[in-house]
């Protein structure tokens, strides 16, 4: 096992994703924003996957970057300290992104290729009962 969460814990960190997604998306109607903007740069984050165009390293590093919640706080931290609206904007949409993804099981990659992530394993490299510890 390469760091995965497993049980209980792996269904904690889902819905704490879903909670993100609940929050950032109140937040941005609270703010007012366009839900045309939001549909628009919702997918942007995910950009990074054509960093495995370059290896399997590279593309766990550069979808890693852009699926850690760091820059989206970044972004509303000085969003909100400037202010700016469109880091605000930018920073709420991300969040929502990086939620919805944690949501769906998708989180952090391992090197050893995509499907290996801090939330388990995905897609063809889902783990058989026998390999789970």
């Amino acid at each position: 096992m390469l760091g995965e969460t497993t049980g209980a814990v792996r269904v904690l960190l889902r819905l704490e994703g879903f909670c993100m997604l609940v929050a950032a998306c109140v937040a941005y109607s609270k703010f007012d924003l366009d839900w045309s903007t939001f549909a628009i740069y919702f997918l942007v984050p995910d950009i990074s996957l054509l960093g495995y165009f370059a290896g399997v390293k590279v593309g766990a590093i550069s979808y890693n970057t852009a699926h850690s919640y760091l820059g989206a706080i970044a972004s509303l931290v000085i969003g909100f300290t400037v202010p700016s609206p469109a880091l605000q904007c930018a920073g709420l949409i991300w969040c929502a992104h990086i939620g919805f993804d944690r949501a769906l099981g998708y989180g952090l990659k391992y090197p050893e290729g995509f499907g290996f992530t801090h939330l388990g394993r995905i897609g063809r490299f889902v783990a058989k009962h026998s390999d789970v510890q």
